[in-house]
């Protein structure tokens, strides 16, 4: 019984702490990375010369007056041996004490073991840490997958490839980051906390800020602040950050979750699509389709987009076609009805500059040259606002600060939002964006 596993832990920790050792120190002696003596291992087996590595014990074997660990830290594992020998008392006391999830700080020497193993001979051990609960067993395939999002620190201790896909993720933010600021974007920090939300179709969170007594949202997007900046005279933005809606969870959709998006003045939608294009050639390779909204219809939900009412257009091509688009797959000319805030092409007012690009079912990323005609926005806003009061509480608000802004004059620009969960969650081949994100929203559980 796990009770009966801790109660006994806390005996062995008493030992230690009778014994004079402190158990939770806060400083450590670590001269290398487990990396560092495997990379070089004839040198450091050659001079003999002493290294001190700390890590957690995954393995543990016992042959009497030796015992060999399984050390492992952040860059790799080593196997360590102690003999009875070199101090009986230390030896006996680590032998009766020292369980799998301790972690220790190993000083000695590299020696070749006769298997053949690459290991480290303990002249000096130290504890610095006792575990009181023991690792599982078994953990990846769990019949309940949430309790892994739950105890996501054991996911990550057990499963090397769980930490794979998240420091993937982490790799694609950078790489990002580096092109776009190599591109002459400049990042920039917009209000998580807004008095109004916009610039998505999305349910907010709503808090309450005690000192002003004001409710604020947490954003859906950034969007309408972005674009504030172009108003202000920068042309190249782009933000990393949280965004959060009020809305279900599925395979692509976390309440919260992470956008980077960008504004770009005097650039228009075709000339940010070839960019995008360019930036995401790395990580999605291979021939990119494209359909225009009404083909895509066409060719995948089999139906003529006159004869579909528009308050389903948006609910039949995500059902429809989205799900269909395995490919990498940009889709243009989006309805006006169903892009409030992207410009309407020239020739055909009735769709607009937009575009999605689709891959594997998942919209991973949305643009379009950017409204700023004041006073389109303003119609478009005060319809959407009409629908909201309705009843239909996704659409976006009117934000008459943001208004204001436009009417002082924004540059022609265009802007794209990138999903990073879900670009990420393809990438890694994750299947699901709860595999790349650390700690995913779970429905709390009831004690």
């Amino acid at each position: 019984m796990l009770e009966d596993i801790i109660k006994e832990r806390k005996k062995k920790l008493d030992r230690l702490v009778k014994a004079g050792l402190n158990p939770y120190p806060s400083k450590v002696k670590r001269t290398h990375l487990i990396s560092d003596i495997l990379t070089d291992f004839q040198s450091f087996s050659k001079n003999q010369k002493k290294i001190f590595i700390c890590g957690r014990i995954r393995g543990l074997r016992d042959q009497g007056k030796i015992i060999f660990y399984d050390l492992v830290d952040e860059s790799g594992k080593i196997q360590a041996v102690l003999k009875r020998e070199n101090n009986p008392k230390i030896f006996n006391l680590f032998k009766e004490n020292l369980d799998i999830g301790d972690f220790v700080e190993i000083g000695g020497l590299a020696f070749i073991t006769k298997k053949g193993e690459k290991s480290v001979e303990i002249k000096n051990p130290r504890i610095i840490v006792k575990s009181l609960k023991p690792l599982p067993s078994q953990w990846y395939g769990l019949a309940d997958i949430e309790e892994r999002y739950r105890k996501r620190y054991l996911d990550i201790i057990l499963n090397p490839e769980v930490k794979e896909k998240i420091v993937k993720r982490f790799q694609v933010i950078q790489y990002l980051r580096d092109k776009l600021l190599q591109e002459g974007f400049l990042e920039v920090e917009t209000p998580i906390l807004q008095a109004v939300p916009g610039g998505a179709k999305a349910r907010p969170f709503v808090t309450h800020h005690n000192a002003l007594d004001s409710d604020f949202y947490l954003r859906i997007a950034p969007e309408l602040y972005l674009k504030r900046l172009l108003v202000a005279g920068f042309e190249k933005v782009f933000e990393i950050g949280r965004n959060f809606r009020n809305e279900g969870i599925d395979r692509d959709h976390n309440p919260e979750f992470t956008m980077l998006e960008l504004y770009w003045a005097y650039q228009d939608w075709q000339g940010l699509m070839k960019f995008i294009e360019k930036i995401l050639k790395k990580y999605i390779p291979g021939k990119w389709q494209k359909f225009t909204f009404e083909e895509a219809i066409k060719k995948y939900a089999k139906k003529d987009l006159k004869n579909i009412a528009i308050g389903d257009l948006d609910e039949v091509f995500k059902s429809e076609v989205r799900l269909k688009l395995i490919k990498p797959t940009f889709i243009t000319h989006y309805p006006k009805s169903i892009s409030p805030l992207a410009k309407s092409l020239e020739e055909n007012p009735e769709f607009t500059e937009r575009f999605q690009l689709i891959v594997e079912g998942m919209e991973v990323v949305n643009g379009f040259s950017e409204l700023n005609n004041p006073l389109e926005q303003r119609e478009r806003m005060e319809r959407q606002e009409k629908m909201y009061r309705a009843g239909d509480l996704e659409e976006s608000r009117l934000d008459e600060d943001f208004l204001t802004a436009l009417e002082h004059g924004m540059p022609p620009s265009a802007g794209v939002g990138i999903g990073i969960d879900r670009l990420a969650a393809y990438i890694a081949k994750a299947g699901n964006i709860k595999e790349i994100i650390i700690f995913p929203t779970l429905k709390l559980k009831k004690e």
